[in-house]
């Protein structure tokens, strides 16, 4: 197995594959999943794109964002990692990893967010030990919330990042 890849009690993370590109696109074409990620479901062509970067943040630093599958069955349950997104809004957090996560419609409400988002929190602070870890997450967003009080994050700015009102929140 790959060092880069985590189980979990119910989950297995690991490295985005080709394979994996019809599950996510699914998820991201949710308009029901992505109402608090910008508010429109993702084209393929977007989600493709998505895919790349994901690749990319391995190749480039090491760290990045994991498929998330049941570990028994192997059902895709969504993506959780950490990038470096170079985001252009005020406060600007650039340098420092950011933390995301979206699970698919029939994950949710089993803990699966939090449980996969606390693994590739302990991968990244064993790995990398980053100062700070943070996030960004709509203030309607209950769910996301309440799995980021859970890993240890606490809000720290509001801001809006493009035409989105945003909570951000830091992890020290």
């Amino acid at each position: 197995m790959d060092s880069r890849e985590i189980d979990t009690e119910r989950l297995t993370l690991r490295l985005p594959t080709l394979k994996d590109f019809e599950d996510s696109a699914r998820m991201w074409s949710d308009q029901s999943i992505i109402r608090h990620v910008g508010g429109r479901p993702f084209t393929r062509e977007e989600s493709w794109l998505r895919l790349l970067r994901h690749v990319g943040h391995w190749q480039l630093f090491d760290f990045g964002f994991w498929i998330i599958r049941e570990k028994f069955g192997g059902r895709f349950v969504g993506e959780v990692g950490l990038g470096d997104f170079r985001r252009e809004m005020t406060p600007n957090f650039s340098g420092d990893p950011e933390m995301g996560w979206v699970l698919a419609l029939e994950a949710h409400g089993k803990g699966y967010a939090t449980e996969a988002a606390r693994a590739a929190l302990a991968w990244m602070d064993s790995r990398h030990r980053p100062a700070r870890t943070v996030c960004m997450i709509e203030p309607e967003n209950a769910a996301s919330l309440r799995v980021a009080a859970k890993c240890g994050f606490r809000e720290f700015a509001r801001s809006t990042y493009k035409t989105s009102a945003v909570a951000l929140f830091e992890r020290i």
